[in-house]
Order: C-alpha cells, then structure tokens, then sequence
C-alpha cells in the first residue's frame, strides 16, 4: 500500500477521516530519529514510513495517533544494524527506504528482493537510469493507470519518473514490509544491470544488454505459451 491506500483503508474501517489523516501527516510532530531533517507541510513526508503490518485501532481515534501507531512499529524494526548499513553505502536512512520501497513494488518472491537491490545499486554507481514502471505508477496514481507505455512515459514530467530522471526518486513510492527493508541495507553482490519479468511474476536477470534482449525473447515467448 502506498499512503493513499493506507489512509483509505483507515476511513473506510471508521477510524478516522482521510481530510484528518491528511492534516495529521502533514502537519502533526512525530518525534523519530528517521523523520530528523523531514520538513512538515506536505502529507506525503511519511510515505515509506507507514510499516505494514496487522494492526488494532479504536474507531473514531485521534489521527496522529493512528498514523502513530505505524511509525512506531517502523521505530522497532530498524536495527542498528540498517543504520550502518545505511551509512556504509553512503545513504540516508530515508534513501534506502526508499530503495525497499522500489524492491517492494518490483519483487514477486523474497528469494528476488536481494538481487533486485542489487540491480538498483548497480545502475546507481554506474550513473545509469533505473527506468522502474513502478515509479511512473506511482507518479500517476491518481489516473489508476496502471499499464505502461512509451508514449504514457514519455509524457509523464515527474521526478518520480525514472525513465526522463537519472537517480533515486524523491522519497518512497510505497510503504516496504521487513524483507524489503532487509534486502534495500543487504544487496546481493552481483554484476547484473537488467531485469525482465516472467508471467509468473519472477524475473531473468542479466549484466549485459544483449543477455537482457536474450531473456526479453524468452519472456516473450513463455508470455505467448501462456496464452
């Protein structure tokens, strides 16, 4: 879930009105040490920052109080450990959730989120684009649209667009589980550049252009098999 749908969810579940949540998010002070240097005044400030879990919530609760219910959870779950991590390759902590998060939306198994960091991390040294559908997605939510397209690409002007900006995206474009979050401070150390997904959700990897055209065919063609 990305904030929007975790605030929808709330409402709908008469916890709390999304205007509220909104208001809280934006405004409200949470003091943790991974919001340090987060500016209040735009709600999407705690996207990333709402760790998914199973939770219990009065109805008609205070909406800071709901939204801090998340962040304390995600207080708990980051290790001292992800903090060196963090500092280690050179990132924020904000960064690298934002890292999961990519891994999060991009990932079919847990087996594949280590090695999808690593992909990420790979084209990052190297300057290259991360060219994710996921953060174009993510950038026009608000359409629903789901299904890309050069044309939709190269017509959505967004920092979150990771096709037309080189770079890590703005900040989180969902809210990572742990093994996410695991995988975005423990990538995989291997030389792989691309990716392309199989119908079943998993994906071939490759550290050359030419290995990737190769695995593209061979996704084409168990895509038509399928059919």
């Amino acid at each position: 879930y990305n904030l929007d749908q975790v605030f929808a969810r709330l409402e709908e579940n008469g916890v709390c009105s999304r205007e509220d949540l909104y208001a809280a998010a934006a405004n409200a002070e949470f003091s943790y040490a991974f919001l340090e240097g987060v500016e209040t005044g735009d709600p999407y400030r705690l996207e990333g920052f709402l760790f998914p879990d199973t939770y219990y919530f009065y109805q008609g609760m205070q909406a800071s109080s709901a939204i801090n219910k998340f962040l304390s959870n995600l207080h708990y779950r980051i290790t001292d450990e992800m903090w060196q991590k963090a500092q280690a390759m050179n990132l924020t902590l904000k960064q690298v959730i934002t890292v999961a998060s990519l891994i999060e939306r991009e990932a079919a198994n847990d087996a594949e989120r280590a090695t999808i960091a690593s992909v990420i991390y790979n084209r990052l040294n190297i300057g290259m684009p991360l060219q994710l559908d996921s953060t174009v997605v993510y950038a026009i939510r608000e359409t629903g649209e789901t299904t890309m397209s050069t044309e939709l690409i190269q017509a959505t002007d967004s920092p979150y667009n990771t096709y037309l900006y080189q770079g890590l995206p703005p900040g989180p474009i969902c809210n990572p589980g742990h093994a996410s979050l695991y995988a975005a401070s423990h990538p995989e150390d291997n030389n792989y550049y691309y990716y392309v997904a199989m119908p079943d959700g998993s994906h071939l990897f490759a550290s050359s252009y030419e290995e990737h055209e190769r695995n593209i065919e061979a996704s084409n063609q168990a895509q038509a098999q399928g059919a």
